[in-house]
């Protein structure tokens, strides 16, 4: 088990799915010992139902998060030389973080998590497939370190 970073950043394409469930859950399992944000390559899309409901089952709450991109991060002061760790979760943030990052002395991580979105026709397979990818999520972490709090 590694210890926890002090700043962690996820990232996915929209930061509408992926990164708000998974800054939500480290949130919800490692409490404050470290600094958690998300943001997507472009705020397009506001956050997803399933993925609010989906977290909601396991006591994260999400339906108050305001999406947001990599560039509206730093055009409000938060640099992503601030962050120990920023972990990306689909194949456009990870081109993207490491564009960001070539001149900053930071690790940027690529967890291969299932999108979600698209999955399923009806309801309960659309909502089968969200809590995939939530417990996808939980498991990374809690390998990577620990089982929290």
């Amino acid at each position: 088990m590694g210890a926890l970073p002090q700043s962690i950043l996820f990232c996915c394409d929209h930061n509408a799915v992926r990164s708000p469930m998974a800054e939500g859950i480290m949130k919800k399992l490692y409490g404050l010992e470290t600094y958690v944000q998300s943001v997507g390559v472009v705020n397009d899309l506001e956050i997803d139902g399933f993925a609010i409901s989906v977290c909601k089952e396991i006591g994260v709450e999400m339906s108050r998060h305001q999406s947001r991109s990599f560039d509206e991060m730093e055009q409000t002061g938060e640099a992503l030389s601030g962050f120990d760790l920023i972990v990306s979760l689909s194949p456009a943030s990870q081109r993207r973080a490491l564009d960001l990052t070539r001149f900053y002395h930071l690790t940027v991580e690529y967890w291969s998590i299932m999108d979600p979105t698209g999955l399923g026709e009806l309801r309960d397979q659309k909502l089968t497939a969200y809590r995939q990818t939530r417990d996808q999520l939980v498991d990374q972490m809690q390998r990577k370190w620990g089982e929290g709090r």
